[in-house]
């Protein structure tokens, strides 16, 4: 089943990488009206897909006198590391991704549309324990350095442990399923679909999942600063034209139907196997309650953790001496770390304008 297999890897991105990124990296960002996005696969991402083959994303380009091309990328972290090196304005990402691959290569950028959070796509497994706590001194098969590897630090947690009470076993994703069947193998932490189809094996019991830590694990639409500030017509089109997905794909009418089976559909599934992974996942389709959520003091708290994260395994930058190396702005003055290294902001202006009719 083609889903989004790879398009929640997190990989470390070595400085001479970034430095190469930045070299190629446009030195000044100006008024223009052609701009480019990037997007792979994934539930929360599939709605740009359809709006750009429904028409919806040349009609809200067109009110404002520009041209948007919306390019499918296959492979996650590619598309993220063509938008870090200057190749799209923006791209689809997680919060995680965007703080240790364009911010940590020197990018400033801006999350301009939180479109949803993980709210149990992604879970820890263990075969024929039930209790988180069990996980001790085991094996625990992970793509390492992802958001799966992020799910397990922060469950170990709550419970008391660490990694250093287990072993984390880097496996692809491509492997996963077939590695739990395999006798040695008794702990796994995956997202969907693989983690629906690990909890159809026998034996097989969720320990934790992201929705016991809502809203960390969040999808973004993410915009060069730069080019954000130049063009705002840019990113008034991409917001009106992404609520306007929004208001088609949550109804309940044909017009919803349509919306979500042609998602489904782009991304190898069906409209079931589809609204499977929408259940699991926190969609923002009212403008005003990502703006909330953007607006809310637990995102800076959030962000710190995942800042920790970064920082404790080595994927913040080689230069980091702290977890607040990079600075983050957030709505209302808010902001944490570095703000001489300021390279990545939540802005929730945008949202807000569409939440009122503004756009």
């Amino acid at each position: 089943m083609k889903t989004s297999i790879n398009s929640r890897l997190l990989k470390s991105i070595s400085l001479s990488f970034l430095i190469a990124f930045a070299a190629f990296s446009p030195a000044q960002a100006v008024e223009k009206d052609k701009f480019r996005i990037a997007w792979t696969i994934y539930v929360g991402w599939m709605p740009w897909d359809y709006g750009a083959n429904a028409g919806i994303v040349k009609k809200w380009a067109d009110k404002y006198g520009i041209e948007i091309e919306v390019v499918q990328i296959n492979d996650y972290i590619e598309s993220i590391n063509q938008y870090t090196a200057g190749q799209f304005d923006a791209c689809t990402m997680t919060n995680m991704d965007a703080l240790t691959i364009p911010a940590a290569g020197g990018l400033d950028s801006t999350a301009l549309i939180v479109g949803d959070f993980s709210n149990g796509n992604d879970g820890i497994v263990l075969k024929g324990k039930s209790d988180l706590a069990d996980i001790k001194g085991q094996q625990v098969n992970l793509v390492e350095l992802s958001v799966s590897h992020y799910l397990l630090a922060r469950g170990l947690d709550t419970v008391g442990l660490s990694e250093r009470d287990l072993t984390v076993v880097n496996t692809s994703d491509a492997d996963m399923v077939a590695v739990y069947t395999t006798p040695d193998v008794t702990a796994v932490v995956t997202w969907n679909p693989l983690l629906s189809e690990i909890m159809a094996m026998p034996n097989s019991n969720k320990v934790f999942d992201s929705s016991q830590i809502p809203g960390e694990i969040i999808d973004m639409t993410v915009v060069n600063t730069e080019t954000l500030n130049d063009n705002p017509k840019f990113a008034k089109a991409l917001v009106g034209a992404w609520y306007e997905i929004m208001a088609n794909m949550s109804g309940d009418n044909e017009t919803g139907v349509e919306a979500r089976t042609m998602m489904a559909k782009a991304s190898g599934t069906d409209l079931a196997g589809y609204e499977s992974q929408l259940a699991s996942t926190k969609m923002f389709y009212a403008a005003q309650d990502a703006a909330d959520f953007v607006n809310s003091d637990k995102l800076v708290e959030t962000m710190k953790l995942v800042s920790k994260f970064s920082f404790d395994h080595g994927i913040l930058g080689e230069g980091a001496e702290s977890p607040d190396f990079i600075g983050m702005a957030f709505p209302g003055g808010k902001s944490f770390g570095d703000q001489n290294n300021l390279k990545l902001r939540f802005d929730s202006s945008y949202m807000t304008m569409a939440a009122e009719g503004k756009l």
